[in-house]
């Protein structure tokens, strides 16, 4: 299993916009591609205003790739981004899973 990671920041005021405007996108984006096993966008307050986090899980490296394409380690970014992000990593960091273990939360 691959995990990949994404970080980017907006100001505080747009927060819960850019919040929203992620779960319409990119958090609906990963979990219809085959081979995604989960989605969680991870939020804190930073100096600059709020950092996202997105961490996906995937079945394989084939699957990421089926998300972002060959140039897997490119971040994926939406038409409104440029409008949030102040700061944007521009490429993904991809981890092997070495160890997990999910109990049943069901949907958060």
């Amino acid at each position: 299993m691959i995990a990949r990671v994404w970080r980017g920041v907006v100001a505080a005021h747009d927060g819960d916009a850019y919040a929203e405007y992620m779960k319409d996108t990119g958090v609906a984006g990963y979990a219809k591609v085959p081979g995604n096993r989960g989605v969680w966008m991870l939020r804190r307050t930073v100096a600059e205003g709020e950092e996202f986090m997105m961490f996906t899980l995937w079945e394989s490296l084939a699957a990421v790739k089926r998300f972002a394409g060959s140039e897997y380690e490119t971040a994926i970014f939406y038409p409104q981004d440029d409008r949030f992000l102040i700061h944007r990593e521009l490429s993904s960091t991809h981890y092997e899973v070495d160890t997990a273990v999910m109990p049943d939360l069901g949907a958060r």
